[in-house]
């Protein structure tokens, strides 16, 4: 057909062929544009089921504009040959640039990236593609990247496929399309996956002579580890791709949102040059120590030891700590540390247990590898109650040193700070913060109660008085707006600050007070510090999205609302208020992403926190 002229389309040459038809490259003489012509093969009976397939492709691709998608000019038919012009991307497709080489960290996790974005857009009109394949990922000589082929897309309302058939390329198949089940926009996220696999690898993750033999290991094997393969990936990659090659889709990324989450992250941390230093940056879960203790109302302080641990380490820039929320609700599962590090997508588990008698203490601890199960360190103190900071010191020091982790100055004060000298006022403290997570108006004045007697005992108790400031800044937020409030958390807040000037959470507290108070340029100044005193602090990004979009900053509020989200991804309000704002700026399509982002949060919330009325 080079040569030909097909409508006003004259063909200049030939890019590739398919199982359905060829692409040519063409001159559209209208325009004088170069475009790619797909055709029914030349020769090839035009039947009623190619057009419907190049009538979907059209309408897939029609439905959506996103510069990651090829763009489709038309659809049309000259003396019984069935064409579909599209936009002309110069460059190659990702299986000529892969070719059985691993391609360069960065490049490959830039490539992901953006067919993600693709991806994300197309979800977002419940439009499932249903066959990415590196042969259908096109990059460009500047890097863009376009994905190809919604011939098989699935349409929204519009099934396509009979039980048991199944549509694709079998490589690339999740487990579900493989089988001919129903899929969805986790087969996608699968298929994704086996890309990003292949370009780190230069092979596909399932190989076998035929076909049947691809199908079998894709429904019952697992994939062969990078590591296993001699080659050198980082830690946070692996990450992405044991989730997005998970066999059960329920245990897969539920959103391509998130996967796009945990690339920026890999991406972030290569170019930071912490993954090629350590391998990729560790992670921690730190579950709540068991109560060994006779007296059974002692599992507050039990909660509150590795709660202390768990704020300690998410100071450090280098360490990913699971959120308290994520690592307390899996508190009496039967889960071993494999499935609970799976759960919780980190590599190491640290567990322990108190036993208090009078003034006397004992704590044990041990890190374990989440990969083999096997001891990384443990120990056990037996000391005197007024020890309980220097053992959080110590466990703390040892799983920094366990995990070949490298501390800044303020980080090691971090670590070695003691926010009372007081027992007791500890104990009180330890006690509010139990009431507080409550979240009820009940719990807020009883953690009031506590913060104060913690105060009481010990004057100087910086972190106190930022509990105290937080319930009466809540109850005047939630359920009482008398003016005293505002006045008394602001006074507690600002005491915190008097006290301990480089704490992120007295600065959180201060700015949620005044923003309260309506002085929204000194609360926005507080936020930053804390932020940047805490890069990781959720709750210092959270309160200042909410007091800029209470000013109609909506694209900053946005902003700030997936940060909080990306600090803490196990919080459902964040999400959502994400998506109103979004809806208030009338960006209906992430509006739609971040709803669905927080009613997939909020479903696995319930799952262990049934009681939440929120």
């Amino acid at each position: 057909m080079i040569g030909a002229q097909l409508a006003h389309y004259k063909i200049t040459g030939e890019l590739g062929g398919g199982g359905m038809g060829v692409v040519y490259k063409a001159e559209d003489t209208k325009l004088g544009r170069p475009v790619a012509l797909k055709v029914i093969s030349p020769g090839k009976t035009v039947s009623d089921k190619d057009k419907a397939r190049l009538l979907r492709e059209a309408q897939s691709a029609a439905a959506l504009r996103h510069p990651n998608i090829c763009t489709v000019f038309e659809i049309g038919e000259q003396d019984d040959v069935a064409y579909i012009a599209m936009d002309f991307i110069p460059g190659r497709s990702l299986d000529q640039i892969v070719d059985g080489e691993p391609m360069e960290i960065g490049r490959a996790l830039g490539i992901a990236h953006q067919v993600a974005q693709g991806l994300q857009a197309a979800h977002d009109k419940n439009i499932v593609h249903r066959d990415i394949k590196c042969a259908n990922i096109m990059v460009d000589d500047d890097g863009r990247v376009t994905i190809l082929d919604f011939g098989i897309a699935k349409l929204p309302g519009k099934p396509q496929t009979g039980e048991g058939k199944t549509f694709g390329t079998i490589a690339y198949m999740s487990p579900e399309q493989s089988r001919g089940d129903g899929v969805d926009h986790r087969s996608d996220i699968w298929s994704l996956g086996v890309c990003l696999y292949e370009m780190m690898a230069g092979r596909l993750p399932f190989e076998g002579p035929h076909d049947s033999a691809v199908v079998y290991q894709i429904v019952n094997q697992n994939a062969p580890s990078l590591t296993s393969l001699g080659f050198n990936i980082p830690k946070s990659v692996i990450r992405i791709l044991d989730k997005a090659l998970q066999k059960d889709p329920g245990d897969r990324y539920q959103l391509v949102d998130q996967m796009l989450a945990d690339l920026k992250f890999a991406t972030k941390e290569l170019k930071s040059g912490a993954a090629a230093a350590a391998g990729g940056q560790p992670s921690i879960a730190v579950l709540p120590f068991t109560n060994m203790s006779a007296d059974k109302e002692q599992e507050y302080f039990c909660d509150g030891i590795a709660e202390d641990i768990i704020t300690s380490l998410s100071q450090i820039e280098g360490l990913r700590v699971a959120a308290r929320t994520s690592s307390f609700a899996l508190r009496d599962t039967r889960l071993d540390v494999r499935e609970i590090g799976q759960k919780l997508g980190v590599e190491t588990i640290l567990e322990g247990s108190v036993r208090k008698s009078g003034d006397q203490l004992r704590i044990t601890a041990q890190l374990v590898s989440v990969g083999d199960g096997y001891h990384l360190w443990s120990e056990r103190y037996d000391r005197n109650l007024e020890d309980v900071f220097a053992i959080q010191d110590e466990i703390g020091h040892n799983i920094v040193q366990a995990l070949k982790v490298q501390l800044t100055d303020r980080e090691k004060r971090v670590l070695e700070k003691v926010p009372t000298t007081d027992m007791e006022a500890y104990e009180f403290y330890l006690r509010g913060r139990q009431y507080f997570y409550s979240m009820g108006v009940k719990g807020f004045e009883y953690a009031r109660n506590m913060f104060t007697s913690a105060i009481i005992r010990d004057p100087h108790y910086a972190l106190a008085y930022c509990g105290l400031a937080d319930c009466y800044s809540l109850i005047y937020q939630y359920y009482d707006g008398d003016r005293s409030n505002v006045e008394n958390a602001l006074t507690a807040s600002r005491k915190a600050l008097d006290l301990d000037g480089e704490l992120a959470e007295a600065h959180a507290s201060y700015g949620l007070a005044v923003s309260l108070d309506e002085r929204f340029d000194e609360a926005e100044k507080e936020f930053e510090l804390a932020i940047a005193l805490s890069p990781k602090l959720f709750e210092a990004y959270y309160f200042y999205a909410r007091t800029t979009r209470s000013q109609g900053k909506m694209e900053k509020a946005a902003e700030l609302f997936s940060m909080a989200s990306a600090v803490r991804p196990e919080d459902f309000q964040a999400p959502i208020l994400a998506g109103d704002t979004f809806r208030g700026l009338k960006m209906t399509d992430r509006m739609m992403q971040s709803f669905r982002r927080g009613l997939a949060v909020a479903t696995n919330h319930l799952e262990f926190h049934p009681e939440d009325a929120r």
